[in-house]
């Protein structure tokens, strides 16, 4: 009989969220096999200056996937819906820009939409980082109103990766989610001023 065993190490960082970032390394034994595993939680959070409604009118649905390869070209190349309607269990086709080494696509489901609470969970189904050692990788989107006028973009990410892939955990980082949340607050900002000088202007 091969003893459980479990170590964890928790690293201390500084991020927008107020968090700490756990890498939680487990180790699960059995009779036959042994299987290691580290899970690891990164968190991001933008103000926009904007209501929460506007926010998440472009976070909650299919818009996002339109717009990201827009405004962020060297980013994604296209975005592509295979099933469903923008609810739970629409499935999205990311084709990833040439300038992103290592990843050509990955396929994405909506596993959680909360239009109440401004929710949305998206979990990576093939490719990406799931053909670089990861077993899981879910990406979570929270439009927090703080006031009428105002809100938060929080977007977190939570992935487990093979014990013996963990140099590749960092492949996995805000820095995608934090320039999506910019883009996306800068485009909204935009389109209500051009809004606002229309109405000027009759």
């Amino acid at each position: 009989h091969i003893p459980t065993t479990a170590m964890t190490r928790v690293l201390h960082r500084k991020n927008p969220c107020s968090k700490r970032l756990e890498l939680t390394l487990q180790s699960l034994a059995s009779h036959t096999e042994l299987t290691e595993a580290m899970k690891g939680n990164l968190c991001h959070e933008f103000e926009t200056g904007l209501p929460a409604a506007d926010v998440w009118e472009i976070y909650g649905g299919l818009r996002i996937g339109q717009l990201v390869p827009e405004l962020l070209p060297d980013m994604l190349k296209k975005v592509e819906l295979v099933d469903g309607d923008g609810g739970v269990g629409t499935v999205l086709h990311l084709t990833y820009s040439p300038g992103i080494p290592g990843f050509e696509y990955q396929k994405e489901k909506f596993i959680k939409i909360d239009n109440e609470n401004y929710v949305k969970g998206a979990l990576v189904v093939e490719g990406g980082v799931l053909d670089h050692g990861f077993q899981k990788c879910l990406v979570r989107f929270e439009i927090i109103g703080q006031t009428n006028e105002t809100s938060a973009i929080r977007s977190t990410i939570e992935y487990e990766i093979d014990d013996d892939k963990t140099d590749n955990a960092s492949f996995v980082s805000t820095s995608g989610v934090a320039h999506i949340a910019e883009a996306i607050t800068n485009y909204i900002k935009a389109q209500k001023s051009a809004e606002q000088a229309r109405e000027e202007t009759l």
